[in-house]
Formats: C-alpha cells, sequence, structure tokens
C-alpha cells in the first residue's frame, strides 16, 4: 500500500513516509540464500559459521534453529578446534580474514562463502595497495568484522573511524601544519593501537597511502577523507608527485549508497520524527540513525517491534550507541512519521512496528473519547 502511493501512507492521524530504498539489500539476501541452500544440501553434516550471517537477530535465530552454529571467541580468538574434518563452515556476508580462511583450509572442511561482493571489491583493492607498497588508510571501526576482514588483505595499514581520526593522521604527515591534533611518534603508536599493522611505523610507513572503507560507512565522510588525504599528500609531495604518493578506489557499496542518499531526501521533508529499523550491532544502520539526529530531527533507532510499547513508551539506541527509554515519544495530534530500515532488515519487521504506531496513537483516540 505504501509503494502505491509515492511510498506515504495516512491512517487516522499518523502519516507515514517511507524511504525510497531501505531493507534487505543484494548481498544479504544472497547470503541467506546461500545459507538456508547449504543446510538442505548438507542436512546431516555438522555445520558452523565463522559469526553472525548478518547483522540481524531474526535470522541469526534461524539459522541457530537449523543447527548452525557460530564458532566460539574466547579471550578475543576463535575457538576453530571445535570445527572437525569434513564439517561445513559458512562465510558470512562481510566475510573472514585471511588467517581464518587458510585454518579453515587447513581443516579440510567445507567452505561456504557468502561474501557480499561489494566487499570482496575492498580487498581487491587494498591487495592493489599492497602490490604498490601503499598504506592501506581504512575509513571504519577497527573492531568491526567486515573491517578486520579487509585489514587482513593489506600490507601495511592503519583504521580511522572518522573525520577527526583521518586529520590526526595527515597532521602527523605535515609535521602538526594542518591543525596541530598530532604530536610525537609515541603518541601516534598509543591512539591507534588496535587499529594498525604490527610493527606501524608512522615516520615510514605515511608515505604512500591509499584509502579504502568498511562498506556500511557513510558515503560522505569517507569521501571527504579520501580529499583530505590527497590534499594531504600533495602539500607533502608536490601536486606533480601525488600520483606516486596517493591511491583511491570507489569502494562504497551502492545499497549503502542508496539507502543513505534516500535518508538525506527523507530528512528533507518535514517529519515530525523518524523511525529507523535495524540492528543493534548494525554499521549501516547507524549511519541511518547518524543522519536524522546530525539534522536535529528526533529519531528512534529500534531493533524488532519489541521495543515499543507497552503503551507510547519506546526503547531505542542513539548513533553512539547509547540505550534511552522514553515515554510518550508519540506526540498527540497529527503526527508525521518517516520511517527506514538497515540491509539486513526483513520488510517485515517494518511493517510489524508500523502496525504497533498505529495501535499506540488508535489508543490516543479511545483516551479522548
Amino acid at each position: 500500500m505504501l509503494k502505491d502511493n509515492n511510498n506515504e501512507y495516512t491512517w487516522g492521524n499518523v502519516t507515514v513516509k517511507l524511504a525510497k530504498a531501505y531493507g534487505f539489500c543484494y548481498g544479504v539476501e544472497r547470503a541467506i540464500q546461500i545459507a538456508y541452500e547449504t543446510r538442505k544440501q548438507f542436512p546431516d553434516h555438522e555445520m558452523w559459521i565463522t559469526n553472525e550471517i548478518i547483522q540481524n537477530p531474526t535470522v541469526n535465530k534461524w539459522l541457530e534453529k537449523m543447527e548452525v552454529k557460530i564458532i566460539p571467541v574466547e579471550n578475543g580468538e576463535k575457538q576453530f578446534d571445535v570445527v572437525d574434518k569434513g564439517a561445513v563452515v559458512i562465510l558470512p556476508a562481510f566475510g573472514a580474514a585471511v588467517n581464518e580462511m587458510l585454518t579453515l583450509n587447513n581443516k579440510q572442511v567445507q567452505i561456504v562463502d557468502t561474501t557480499c561482493p561489494w566487499v570482496s571489491k575492498v580487498w581487491t583493492s587494498v591487495e592493489k595497495h599492497k602490490k604498490g607498497t601503499y598504506t592501506s588508510i581504512i575509513h571504519g571501526k577497527y573492531y568491526h568484522e567486515e573491517t578486520l576482514a579487509i585489514a587482513s588483505f593489506a600490507g601495511k595499514y592503519v583504521i580511522v573511524k572518522d573525520m577527526d581520526e583521518a586529520t590526526y593522521v595527515c597532521d602527523y604527515i605535515l609535521g602538526g601544519k594542518l591543525n596541530g591534533s598530532s604530536s610525537t611518534k609515541e603518541a601516534f603508536v598509543e591512539k591507534f593501537k588496535l587499529a594498525v599493522s604490527k610493527g606501524f611505523d608512522p615516520d615510514t610507513d605515511l608515505v604512500k597511502i591509499g584509502v579504502a572503507n568498511q562498506t556500511t560507512m557513510l558515503k560522505g565522510d569517507t569521501e571527504e577523507i579520501g580529499k583530505l588525504v590527497e590534499r594531504t599528500m600533495m602539500r607533502k609531495f608536490g601536486v606533480e608527485n601525488v600520483t606516486e604518493h596517493f591511491m583511491s578506489f570507489n569502494t562504497i557499496c551502492e545499497a549503502t549508497q542508496e539507502r543513505q542518499d534516500a535518508m538525506y531526501k527523507l530528512v528533507d521533508e518535514k517529519m515530525d520524527l523518524m523511525l529507523v529499523v535495524g540492528g543493534w550491532n548494525s554499521s549501516n544502520t547507524s549511519h541511518l540513525q547518524e543522519i536524522p539526529e546530525n539534522r536535529g530531527i528526533p529519531s528512534y533507532w529500534v531493533d524488532s517491534v519489541d521495543k515499543v510499547g507497552p503503551g507510547n513508551h519506546i526503547a531505542y539506541k542513539t548513533k553512539d550507541g547509547e540505550l534511552v527509554k522514553k515515554e510518550n515519544w508519540l506526540p498527540k495530534g497529527h503526527v508525521r512519521i518517516g520511517i527506514t530500515s538497515g540491509a539486513s532488515i526483513p520488510n517485515k519487521a517494518v511493517e510489524d512496528i508500523l502496525l504497533k504506531v498505529f495501535e499506540i496513537k488508535s489508543e490516543e483516540f479511545s483516551e479522548d473519547a
């Protein structure tokens, strides 16, 4: 019904506007389909997956019921010793690190790879950095499984989570002449101790740089970081020499970009509040939440319908991951709500949450009667 009316629907005193692009992307649908088909083809085999296949609790519970087990982690290390020879092991949509794949190959297991093609594209980019002896500056979250996998394909690398960290790196390259945010080599190493390759030396490893990104980061942020690094290398080594010191490829996922672009268009419309539906550990959903928050629009990031209610109550997360519980989040009277969902969320989850919203607003009529 929403799609038949320009993605907009009014029921009583609620008008809902759905983003033009939302929900499941090709990579996610492909990963789920492959995983389900794998269980059908290997009905009696022991089956493992190196991590959650996607960042959707419902889908991961379905796989658990199908006896697809996640390889356990102890002290930050995956315990591959639980995997026996001949088992089937699924690699999730955001891939697996090189050392993990080598370990599994040595164990003589059947590997089923559901890695998203866009993630593989980033691997190819950082491998080109490595072959050209470029250090990869990776825009991402150093602890995220996708970024860990990307880094495993790189040679030298440093991971920056945002523009502030990228600026720090660039300031160091320019000897503190960008904005003075950096200081000593020791301070650099300490700041990025969990986000650099082994033996990383900022004095020698930031002479040739390639830029890549975790596919779910904000498109605009990645582009700005790339421009900043390129300008820095021009300033350091001269415009005429920049191609010898800087390399960049477009590694922004099309589906992520489409959903972010659709959210920007949605916040440009007059909305009273926004609903963002997606797993609370989902990077792509956190960036969708970031867009309305940065515009000062009330926005509620929920991972399931269970977080809405009872009554006019909601439990949601902010872009920074803070859990907030709020009463009377739906204002009285007519309300315009913009809604979107992350790439790992089925349409049914969005429908369930909208029905809950309509139910809450219908109770408002009963109270006023």
